[in-house]
């Protein structure tokens, strides 16, 4: 498979449910943070905010990754406690609902981190 050249092709790549939910998030980021810049970075999708990065997420076989940096991600320590974690990733498992608030959220506080 070819590497993808854009943040549409990247999504593509995946099948319905993680697509689905790669859609769903990119969205939420847009909504939230229409100002960012989206490309691909790291293998992942990413936002930058004032040339700074904002958050990351990426589409897997079993789960969506989130990635808040490692800044945002000790933000939600409480809130990623019952996913799998990385230093800085969070995993929403495919098996359950994609947790939209929390997303947006995530977004808001990062951007405020960026901004200042």
């Amino acid at each position: 498979m070819t590497k993808p050249a854009t943040v549409d092709e990247y999504i593509d790549q995946f099948e319905d449910e993680v697509k689905n939910r790669l859609n769903r998030t990119r969205e939420i980021i847009k909504n939230e943070a229409p100002e960012a810049t989206e490309s691909l970075s790291y293998g992942l999708v990413g936002y930058k905010l004032n040339g700074r990065p904002l958050v990351y997420f990426g589409g897997f076989p079993n789960h969506i990754g989130l990635y808040a940096t490692p800044e945002g991600h000790e933000g939600f320590a409480e809130d990623f406690a019952k996913y799998k974690q990385g230093k800085g990733s969070v995993q929403f498992p495919l098996t359950q609902p994609l947790p939209e608030a929390l997303i947006q959220k995530v977004v808001r506080y990062r951007k405020v981190q960026v901004v200042v």
